[in-house]
């Protein structure tokens, strides 16, 4: 199967009022340099701020909203992995979320389990429902609803459609009828969709989203190729996101109120040490649909062991610092809201 022609990518760019009232700023790394006297400003502000630990000023109730567990000598990973993982438990985990001052996790299923959750779900009654939700991955024309309730009653509350992780292609044909089979099953349970797709298969989600009758969230910022912005930070030119292919229509999703976005995994997709790239998108994302955008680790940072997380939850937080209730919306209402009531 191929992936149909996109059929909306903005070539026209005009520029739009940006988050905190002003116009959007474009990366250009040249203007950086100029405006030094913001720049400098800005230096002071983090050092001052770092002197006070993340777990010290993350906001009251955060959820990690994408984490993992894996135990392979426990739990045999699928012949089909396309990667080998370390362990890394239920305990190291929450003692690495203690570390950031996060005490609630929505665990996400790996793609190298396939449809057997038994580690998550291990993890999921030992972390208790006040603490964790998940999201599974199920086999939805065989999935029965006595299972979805029991894992509904330990807190799961979502399914999981990774195409990312297995280099899946979809059309749109396909696409749809997999979403559409996924919805009929977790409907009745107020659950959300997570899909792990390329940004430029999200055009075919605009079209999709509206048929499901569910939330959808996509993971990693829609996992952008940011080719464009990697020659944008060597001063080529200013990056702008609606350059890429499926930006504008994941910003009108977020716009239309039942589709979420994850602010996750930077390293899996910026070259840039500052994440400058992704910062851009980032607030793009706040601008327009602050209560549709939520923070998360990724831990164990899978394929980038030892990866500091610190560095991007400062951005995140400084993301938020200016508007009033921003930080508690993105690391944690919308977390809850998505989740439902109960969460």
């Amino acid at each position: 199967m191929t992936l149909p022609s996109m059929t909306k990518v903005l070539t026209d760019f005009k520029p739009r009022a940006g988050l905190f009232g002003n116009p959007r700023v474009l990366l250009n790394t040249t203007s950086l340099k100029q405006d030094k006297s913001s720049y400098h400003h800005r230096d002071i502000r983090s050092v001052t701020t770092r002197a006070y630990p993340i777990k010290h000023r993350i906001p009251t109730g955060t959820w990690d909203a994408h984490m993992h567990v894996v135990d392979p000598q426990r739990f045999p990973v699928s012949p089909n992995a396309v990667y080998k993982p370390s362990k890394h438990t239920i305990e190291e985990a929450m003692a690495f979320e203690s570390s950031l001052g996060i005490g609630k996790i929505i665990l996400v299923q790996p793609s190298i389990y396939g449809t057997d959750n038994s580690c998550l779900l291990e993890a999921l009654r030992r972390v208790g429902p006040s603490r964790g939700r998940a999201v599974v991955v199920i086999d939805p024309a065989t999935i029965d609803s006595q299972t979805l309730a029991d894992w509904h009653s330990m807190g799961a509350r979502g399914v999981r459609v990774n195409l990312k992780s297995v280099n899946t292609v979809l059309d749109e044909r396909d696409l749809t009828e997999m979403l559409l089979q996924h919805a009929q099953v977790i409907r009745s349970l107020g659950w959300v969709i997570q899909v792990y797709v390329s940004l430029d298969m999200v055009p075919m989600l605009e079209k999709i989203v509206p048929q499901l009758g569910v939330k959808l969230c996509i993971d990693h910022f829609g996992s952008p190729d940011l080719a464009r912005a990697d020659s944008s930070l060597q001063g080529a030119s200013p990056f702008d996101p609606y350059s890429l292919a499926g930006f504008s229509s994941l910003i009108s999703l977020l716009q239309a109120g039942e589709t979420y976005v994850k602010i996750s995994a930077p390293y899996r997709l910026s070259k840039d040490g500052q994440y400058r790239d992704l910062e851009v998108m980032a607030r793009e994302f706040l601008r327009v649909a602050p209560e549709r955008v939520l923070y998360a680790t990724d831990w164990p940072h899978t394929r980038f062991a030892g990866m500091d997380i610190e560095p991007f939850t400062e951005t995140c937080l400084r993301l938020c610092e200016n508007v009033p209730g921003l930080a508690d919306r993105v690391f944690r209402r919308n977390a809850e809201e998505m989740m439902g009531e109960d969460a």
